[in-house]
């Protein structure tokens, strides 16, 4: 059994946080949390209780009860449902249209390991200032993604009925346009998700599963939130494309969230580990529960933010 020591530590080497940002999230002071993780002092119950809660939780060994889960899910499909066309009202507000296409942007890059802040993120996008000091690639990541999020909405609000292989392949033609050869065109050799223990599909499957991919996110479902998560853990598992797989999936994500009536899917940068754990015991251990429930946590904010 782990000590409260190793379970601190493997939670700091996971979450990439400083002690001091720890100590924050603990509710203590840092030298409380220093004296804890150096096997100095023991916490008490309700702070060991505290450490248990995060240790699950950046482990992926959270357990979502099934009415709390359930209870969410309802409350996002009473907002879907009064909401008139969530789509019309972002594209009515340009300000609350800037700062989705932002947030989407900046948090999308950051979790592939863009060093791009969101304010130079802003500056590049809304102002078009080319950043000397910083790389050229980030920067052109910043517009591609801009200028595929706008091919999105445009695709969704000229009526397109469903979503195909077409829209994706172009989405990724936009996102890696300059930046690699490949762009727009399935993978030709074999690939692995660094970090990750999880094998991706042979190359020469990658047809066939994303046609059988793209028929099931145009079925319909009573459990939209299920479908996101599930669909987004088998797409990042064939991870069909060279590059670009996270950043394509969570596009895909967006558009199938409002064709649903929810708002975007906005993941953000410091949600990173629960995210990758969440999405790593869907793919291996068919569980899809924790990466559901953070899902809906997300998609509430979204309702929050639209509802300012």
């Amino acid at each position: 059994m782990m000590t409260i020591r190793q379970k601190l530590q493997l939670i700091q080497k996971i979450s990439g946080l400083t002690q001091e940002k720890l100590a924050g999230q603990m509710g203590v002071s840092f030298p409380t949390f220093n004296s804890w993780i150096n096997g100095r002092s023991l916490p008490r119950r309700n702070a060991r209780e505290r450490i248990d809660a995060l240790y699950r939780e950046y482990t992926g060994q959270k357990v979502v009860p099934d009415n709390v889960l359930r209870a969410k899910k309802q409350i996002i499909a009473r907002k879907s449902r009064q909401s008139k066309n969530i789509l019309r009202q972002i594209l009515k507000q340009p300000d609350l249209a800037d700062q989705f296409v932002l947030s989407l942007t900046y948090h999308t890059n950051r979790i592939e390991g863009s060093t791009l802040t969101e304010p130079e993120t802003s500056a590049i996008m809304f102002k078009n200032i080319a950043l000397p000091n910083k790389d050229m690639i980030e920067q052109l990541e910043v517009k591609n993604h801009q200028t595929a999020w706008q091919y999105l909405l445009k695709y969704l609000t000229d009526g397109a009925t469903k979503i195909n292989e077409g829209l994706i392949l172009k989405l990724h033609g936009i996102l890696l346009n300059s930046i690699q050869l490949e762009a727009g065109a399935y993978r030709q050799q074999r690939v692995r998700i660094a970090g990750a223990n999880v094998p991706t599909a042979n190359y020469l499957k990658v047809p066939a599963l994303m046609v059988t991919l793209v028929r099931d996110i145009n079925r319909s479902t009573k459990d939209p939130v299920s479908q996101l998560a599930i669909t987004h853990s088998r797409f990042e598992k064939i991870h069909p494309f060279s590059d670009g797989n996270g950043r394509i999936g969570r596009l895909l994500m967006q558009a199938m969230a409002l064709r649903k009536n929810l708002p975007p899917v906005v993941i953000r940068q410091e949600k990173k580990r629960f995210y990758y754990a969440y999405l790593n015991k869907a793919q291996v251990k068919n569980d899809s529960s924790l990466l559901e429930d953070f899902i809906c946590d997300v998609i509430l904010e979204g309702f929050e933010l639209i509802a300012e």
